[in-house]
């Protein structure tokens, strides 16, 4: 009898604990959006191409999603990041190359559909030649440092 009383009691609580849940909560758990409710805006770290922030912060310890418009005929510097870069190539055409120094000759195209998975501060440089949308997700924080600093277009 003591026995069906605290499964009771215990059912009970879970239930109303999810029935009580802030609202506030509920809707940060699920996201779904589509393409024309992406609100895109510049990037400091890639002038000319726009972000769109669908997860995140970004530079906090949370799990982040956002995407990279980037213009045609646009080319990356050397550069890391510090957490595990996972990106989809939306649309377009990304070429992907890795070290220090930038080589178009040494990079690999990767068409749409396409993925790719960095480790924390590999050095990599990337050029487009039309339109191109990235996705990037992973854990934060994200950022970005240029192999050289004279590179970095927010010192400029």
């Amino acid at each position: 009898m003591m026995r069906i009383r605290c499964m009771t009691l215990l059912s009970t609580l879970v239930v109303m604990t999810f029935l009580v849940m802030p609202s506030a909560w509920a809707a940060e758990a699920h996201i779904m959006l589509t393409p024309d409710k992406l609100q895109w805006t510049d990037v400091a770290a890639f002038p000319g191409a726009k972000i769109a922030i669908i997860e995140g912060p970004i530079t906090e310890a949370v799990p982040f999603t956002f995407r990279i418009k980037f213009p045609a005929d646009y080319r990356i510097a050397p550069h890391w990041h510090p957490a595990t870069e996972r990106f989809t190539v939306l649309s377009g055409i990304i070429n992907l190359g890795v070290g220090d120094t930038f080589d178009q000759t040494k990079t690999k195209a990767l068409p749409e559909d396409s993925i790719s998975i960095m480790e924390p501060k590999m050095h990599h440089f990337a050029w487009i030649g039309e339109e191109t949308i990235v996705q990037l997700s992973g854990m934060g924080p994200w950022g970005i440092t240029y192999v050289n600093p004279a590179d970095d277009p927010r010192k400029k």
